[in-house]
Order: C-alpha cells, then sequence, then structure tokens
C-alpha cells in the first residue's frame, strides 16, 4: 500500500499533543481588532485543545502519521421508541 500524505494546510494549522490530542490556535484575533473588545482579544490569545469530534476527523483524513492509538468505529446507539 502506498504512503498517505498528510494535507498540508493541516500541518500549518494543528499539531498534536504528546497524549494524540490536537492543539489549535483561537479564532478572531487576526485582523479588525479594533472592533473587539478586550475580554475578546485576551481570550483569543494561545491555544486550544479542538474536541474529540472535531479532532477525530483530522486526524483520520488529513493527518494519518499523528494517530496515537488506533481509532475505534463509532457505535450508533439503538433508538428507543
Amino acid at each position: 500500500m502506498p504512503k498517505l500524505k498528510t494535507k498540508s494546510s493541516v500541518k500549518k494549522r494543528f499539531c498534536t499533543t504528546s497524549s494524540g490530542k490536537l492543539k489549535v490556535k483561537n479564532a478572531y484575533a487576526r485582523h479588525m481588532m479594533q472592533n473587539k473588545s478586550k475580554k475578546m482579544k485576551r481570550k483569543a490569545r494561545g491555544t486550544k485543545l479542538l474536541c474529540s469530534a472535531d479532532a477525530r476527523i483530522i486526524l483520520r483524513n488529513f493527518m494519518p502519521y499523528s494517530r496515537k492509538v488506533k481509532l475505534k468505529p463509532v457505535k450508533k446507539t439503538a433508538e428507543v421508541a
């Protein structure tokens, strides 16, 4: 099987932690900062962890060699009538 390529845009936006979670820079901190409140600008500093559902999509589709553990398929719950 051929090697899989990592999406180059994803390489620039995300990085993985040692436990396999994804770190991402906060949004709304780039331009037109004079229109944003001090509180919003302060909260937009630094990085945060991506939620597990979104991280799963990124790791599975765009960063094939950054996974720490093998991802299990999502179980569908039976609807109770």
